[in-house]
């Protein structure tokens, strides 16, 4: 397969770009994240989602560590080319470190964050003890 496909992306000044990871089957957002492009040609030739770690400074396979893959049905890009949408299949039904099945568990109502989703998998059970 060839890269020319990876120049269309309008990368950012540090080579990222923003990737919203959508569910396939309820359409929720799942997550944001980021890749460079090692990480999209890594997602592209697997078909599973590849990110880039800005805290890490490094590429990540999602599910790497907890088995939640995330299996990927369809890679998009936005009319101004530099926003990614990942439609996945999410294995394990947990997207979020937290143990919950998206990250957006947290709702503004009158003037506070609520927490609306329950944890599916407690994240020491996933990860350890870290």
């Amino acid at each position: 397969m060839s890269d020319t496909w990876l120049n269309k992306v309008n990368w950012s000044a540090d080579g990222l770009v923003p990737v919203v990871t959508q569910d396939a089957i309820s359409n929720k957002v799942l997550m944001v994240a980021w890749m460079n492009p090692e990480a999209l040609r890594l997602t592209a030739q697997t078909g599973e989602a590849h990110y880039w770690s800005r805290s890490r400074k490094k590429l990540w396979h999602k599910g790497e560590e907890s088995g939640h893959v995330q299996k990927v049905k369809e890679i998009r890009l936005d009319c101004d080319e530099d926003v990614l949408l990942l439609v996945v299949e999410q294995v394990g039904g947990v997207a979020c470190h937290t143990g919950r099945h998206h990250c957006f568990f947290k709702k503004l109502e009158q003037d506070q964050w609520l927490v609306t989703e329950p944890v599916i998998k407690n994240p020491e059970e996933i990860y350890g003890q870290r």
